[in-house]
This record gives structure tokens, sequence and C-alpha cells, in this order.
């Protein structure tokens, strides 16, 4: 008789709950009396006992349980194992207050009690256990999106300012959506009485097709906690301070570009699950199905296309790491529908990658990672790619230097110092400039090919930095717009498309990091390849074809001379032809000696840079670009490199023959002269 009285009030009880919430009990998988049909199913015919009690219970410790009405033993975890970043402001509390609305739900959720063992009526018979399912956390809670912090909460710039004010609310216009006395708990997103609110079967307070609850407290405007409002702003500043005192206050909102992203707007239809077999590209990288999120397209996915808020991978909730994130989708298959741009494609053999973690799957980008990236060598995504800014590439762009749709968002290095922080960054190259100018430890790996070394390199060749800034003697127009000092008579109007006739972009005053360096198919000038640096057949990540003179040692014969010489757009040089008409400079209209030179074999690299020339000596000033390759010249022995603009001429040993500039004098076999 007691007993049924005592499931009479709980029935009461829980109606009385629900009633006040919802217009129908509809538990779903929370419903499991014997009957129910749901995962897991006990003794109890009335699903509200499996969580419910009409009066206290006792806890397991044999004191007085602190949260009234509770059936289920709560857990005796002592501390678990949290989310953390090192962008984080707020602090998680590892230790939730026994009886708070999280412990609750861990008291099941974190598997070290069973299910179905109540306070009043013991343990209950059940028929299947949690371990092994999606609902089965366990106390390690670190891929879990944090709950549960030390308050009151602080401000951050991807955060809504009312989550830190009195009187401390979310932006759910609903109320659905809320803070648990000033605190993000499970019960904030989880409604554990309806499991349908949402098509995600999630047990979710609203509908989150496009991210309205992540919404509720993630500002993706411009205007958060004031931050994000100047669109370039250079600082001097490159790092995060630690979790104890948050980010930098002059760090912008990291979403401020998320509403008109191609990730927040794309119509794509997604598949409901991708597996490794998918996707080829990533068979190694994929290891198991994961699913894109439960809405259909990417749009109505949007966080969830790339987050997902439980047993995410170890790093920001992603669904997998670093690029295997992005080349889920980006691989050309069946994950998005119509497919994306097959970036994944550019990145394998026989291919030159320009990623360096997803080869390696070690030195991953980290998001308070310094933008300039000192000692740091990786080629992630996210360096070049803000994933919540990019836009989509249409057939038109804008004019160079201008950074590119995709690219919209990220941050970059200042080219008047080489240091500054801009953020976001305004043209391309300040994006190149984390990597390739003034960072220190950079390298260049053998697989990329023969780099020339240059009578003016300095201490570090590799920084473009130098090479392309104003005080450069003669570069190309990066940073700056083309120099009208000198007439350049080879110069085409436009740029000349893969098949050499076609006629690409104007050629303007200013050219692109990417006329050179991009993927040897993209489909800017021609191909059906994505756009951008991704991977090439070509060294050193070239568009095209350019051959480089090489020689054992400096002065002796060159082993690959290119004889007969194929100057045709797709020859030996056709990296210089896509702007540079060959027979033009064969004709001898800016220098007397091309003809000689280009049709003796020799390369265009031997005598000139390819970047600029950054630094100058007595001998060589670098005007029109001659900057010779000491890997193949050598001194002639009485006078060291040199070159003279005004008569045309220099002063070294190159495949054996000896030159002098015009004017010298000396006997014997070194006088050669041009």
């Amino acid at each position: 008789m007691k007993s049924k009285v005592i499931a009479a009030l709980v029935v009461m009880l829980c109606s009385g709950l629900t009633h006040a919430q919802i217009s129908a009990d509809v538990l779903g998988a929370h419903s499991m009396s014997p009957a129910s049909g749901a995962p897991v199913t006990g003794a109890l015919n009335e699903p509200c006992m499996y969580c419910h009690a009409p009066h206290s219970g006792i806890n397991g410790s044999g004191g007085v349980q602190q949260t009234p009405l509770w059936s289920q033993k709560l857990s005796s975890v002592q501390s678990y194992q949290t989310y953390s970043s090192s962008t984080m402001v707020n602090q998680v509390n590892s230790s939730p207050p026994l009886g708070s609305n999280s412990t609750l739900c861990l008291s099941c959720h974190d598997g070290t009690v069973a299910v179905g063992t109540t306070t009043p009526w013991g343990q209950v018979p059940m028929s299947e256990s949690l371990n092994g399912t999606p609902a089965y956390l366990g106390t390690n809670l670190s891929t879990t999106h944090p709950f549960s912090f030390v308050t009151p909460l602080k401000p951050a710039p991807d955060l809504w300012p009312s989550l830190s004010a009195s009187p401390f609310a979310t932006q759910d216009t609903t109320g659905a959506v809320r803070l648990i006395n000033g605190n993000v708990e499970c019960g904030s997103c989880h409604n554990p009485h309806v499991q349908n609110i949402d098509s995600s079967g999630d047990f979710l307070v609203v509908d989150n097709s496009q991210s309205a609850l992540c919404n509720a407290c993630h500002n993706t405007t411009m205007s958060g906690n004031g931050m994000g409002l100047n669109p370039s702003v250079a600082r001097s500043d490159s790092s995060t301070s630690s979790v104890a005192g948050g980010p930098s206050s002059r760090k912008p909102n990291p979403l401020r570009y998320w509403s008109t992203s191609i990730h927040a707007t794309a119509n794509n239809r997604v598949a409901g699950q991708i597996s490794a077999a998918s996707v080829p590209m990533l068979s190694s990288r994929l290891p198991k199905a994961r699913a894109l999120g439960p809405y259909t397209t990417v749009r109505l996915n949007g966080c969830l296309s790339c987050h997902t808020t439980h047993n995410s991978s170890p790093k920001v909730l992603l669904r997998g790491n670093d690029d295997q994130n992005c080349l889920t989708c980006h691989s050309g298959g069946a994950a998005v529908s119509p497919s994306a741009p097959n970036i994944a494609a550019e990145m394998m053999a026989p291919k030159l990658s320009h990623a360096g973690s997803s080869a390696t799957g070690t030195n991953s980008h980290l998001p308070n990672e310094s933008e300039l990236l000192n000692h740091n060598r990786h080629a992630t995504c996210a360096d070049c790619h803000n994933p919540h800014g990019s836009r989509q590439v249409g057939l038109s762009f804008p004019a160079p230097p201008e950074i590119r749709p995709s690219q919209n968002g990220i941050n970059g290095i200042s080219a008047i110092d080489g240091h500054s922080v801009l953020s976001p960054a305004v043209n391309q190259y300040e994006n190149c400039l984390r990597c390739h100018g003034s960072s220190t430890g950079k390298s260049n790996p053998q697989e990329f090919g023969y780099l020339p070394r240059r009578v003016t390199s300095g201490a570090d060749p590799l920084n473009v930095f130098r090479q392309f800034n104003l005080n450069s003697t003669s570069k190309h127009p990066v940073m700056q717009v083309r120099s009208s000092s000198y007439p350049q008579p080879s110069l085409r109007a436009n740029m000349l498309d893969f098949d050499g006739t076609r006629q690409g972009r104007s050629m303007g005053t200013q050219i692109l990091c990417t006329d050179c360096h991009n993927s040897d198919d993209n489909r800017e000038f021609g191909g059906n390849g994505p756009n951008g640096p991704h991977g090439s057949k070509y060294a050193h990540l070239l568009e095209r074809r350019y051959d480089m003179s090489q020689a054992p040692f400096p002065g002796q014969p060159i082993t690959n001379l290119n004889l007969p010489p194929n100057l045709s757009p797709t020859g030996n040089y056709a990296l210089c032809a896509k702007c540079h008409d060959l027979t033009t400079i064969v004709s001898n209209s800016s220098f007397s000696g091309h003809a000689r030179h280009i049709n003796d074999g020799f390369s265009c690299s031997v005598c000139h840079t390819a970047h600029g020339t950054g630094l100058r000596t007595a001998f060589v000033s670098g005007e029109r670009m001659v900057d010779f390759d000491v890997n193949v010249v050598a001194p002639n022995g009485r006078s060291p490199i040199s070159y003279q603009r005004a008569t045309n001429s220099c002063s070294l040993v190159c495949h054996g023959h000896a030159h002098e500039e015009a004017g010298q004098t000396s006997a014997g076999p070194l006088r050669g002269g041009l």
C-alpha cells in the first residue's frame, strides 16, 4: 500500500512538472519504464521514479541529500577532468557542488553510478547499461563543452555581455536557454523532460538549426563586448594570455564575421554519416564514421558542421583535428552536395603539399599562437583561412593585392615593420608574412626543390618581407605598385591562362603571391582545381613550370641546360611567360645578352631573383632584380661577383666561362666579357 501511495505521488509530481513546461510528456529515451521502448529500461512502471522521489532521499555517504525530490543516487566523483583551452577566460569548476543542476545529469551520465540506483528503492533491475553509448560521458569531460564555471562569469570577446552582467541572462528571447544561478549548466542547453523540441533528439531546450542555441551565449556580431569594431587594427602584441588572465583586451571577437561567412550561409546538403571509405583521401586520418551535424544543410548545421559539444576531438570541440576537420567536406567527395572544392587532392602525392601538420600529425595550429609563427613550422587550413569568416570565391576577384574572399577575417603581419599584427589582414601578402617574413626558424625542406642562394641573401634568405619591402632595390610588385623607373617591354597587358593563349586577368600595377605560388590546376587561370597554394606538382608550390639551372659547384658547368630552350608559354619558363613575352626578351630589347644566355640553355634564375633584392652590396645593386645565384656562379679570381647596369656587364665565372665588367683589363683565360 505504501509503495502505491509513493508511486501516485511521483506521478502527480511529474505531471505537475511536465505541464509546467510542455503540453505533453515526451520523455523519449528518458522514459525507462518496461513498455517505453527506450534504449535503457527498468522494472519501475512509472518513468518519473527513476529520477524523482516524493521525499528527499539519502546520498551514498549516509548524509542527507541536498537535492530535493531526487531519486537517482548522486555520483561521488571528487573531481572531473574538465575542458580547458588557452583562449578561455572563465575557469571551470572541476568539482561541481553536489546537487547542482549538472550533477543531477552526471549521476547517470558519468557512468560511475548504475542507472536505476535509487535512494528510496535501492537498485532497480535494468535491462542495459549506458557504457558504450553516446550518452556515456565518463569522468573525463575534457572533450565536452565546459559547464559549471566559477561565478560570476567574466566577459570575453565572443560572449554576450549579458552573461556577465546582472541580471545574468543569455540572448535567447524565448527564455528557454538560460543561466542557472548565473551559471552554464547541463540544463542551460538540455531539457531532460522533452527529447524532440529539436530534430536531433538530443533533449535540447530549443531548435538549434542555424546555431540558435549556440548564439544565445556566443556573440557573432561585430560589437561583442566592444571588440572587433575596427576592421584592420595593427597591434604590437601577438599572444594571448593564460586562462587565469584571459585573452588580451585588444583581441577582437573571433566570431565577428560569422553571419556572412560561407559556413553560415551555404545550402549544400550534408551526408548524415561520413566514413573513411567515403573520403578516400582521408582514410588514414578519419578512422571511424562520424556525423557532420544533425541537420540537412551546412547553413542549418551552422557551428555543428565543425564542432560537437560532447565527445569531440581533444581541441576546441572540433569533430576532427586541424585539417582533418576541414578536409572531411573539402575532399570532393559525398560529404556535401554539391561537393566542395577538392583540397585533399592538392595535398596528396605526387603533389607537394603546403600543409605541414596534416602530414605529420605534429606541430599543429593553436588558436592562441602568435600570428608571427616563430620556430613553429606548420601550415594548417586555419593559418590561412578563418573558418568563421571565409566567404565563397565567385567568378571574379577583388583587385590585387586585396585578400581573397576565402581568406576573409584571417589575421596577418604588417608590411610596414614585419612584426605588427593586423586583425584582420587586408592584403593577401599580409597573411603570407605570418610564416614567410620576419619569423624565425624557417626552413626549406629538400622535397620542395632546389633553392637558389643570392649574392645579397643576408642572414635569412627566406625572408620575403625584406625582399619585397619599400627599401628593396627592385622587386616584383607584390607589396607595392610596379616601378616606372625602367621600361619593361616584355610585360604583357594580361596574364595568360594555363593554355598559354587565353587572356587572363589584367596585369594592373600589383600582383599577388598566388599569381606565382598556386595550385597547378587552379580555376582562376583555366584549371579545374581549387585556387590557392594548397599543393602543386611543381617545386616551391609554383603554379607553372619554372626550370632552374644548377651546378655541382659554383662556376662549374651547369648540369641541366635547357637545350634547345622551350620558350612556349608552357615550356621551360612557363611561369615567367605568364606575365612576360619571352620572344620580346630574346630579342634583346632590354639587355643585349638575353638571347645568348637563354639560347645557351641558362635559366632566368642564374641572374635574376624571383622576389626582389632587399639588400645590396658595393658590387651588386640589385637593379632589374639582378642578383646572381652563388650556387651556380663564382668570383673570377680578381674581384667579387659584380654587375654594372650602366654597362650591362658583370664580373664572375659561370658554366666554366669567365666574365669581366666592361672596361676591366686582365690577361689570360679569365677574360671573357659579354
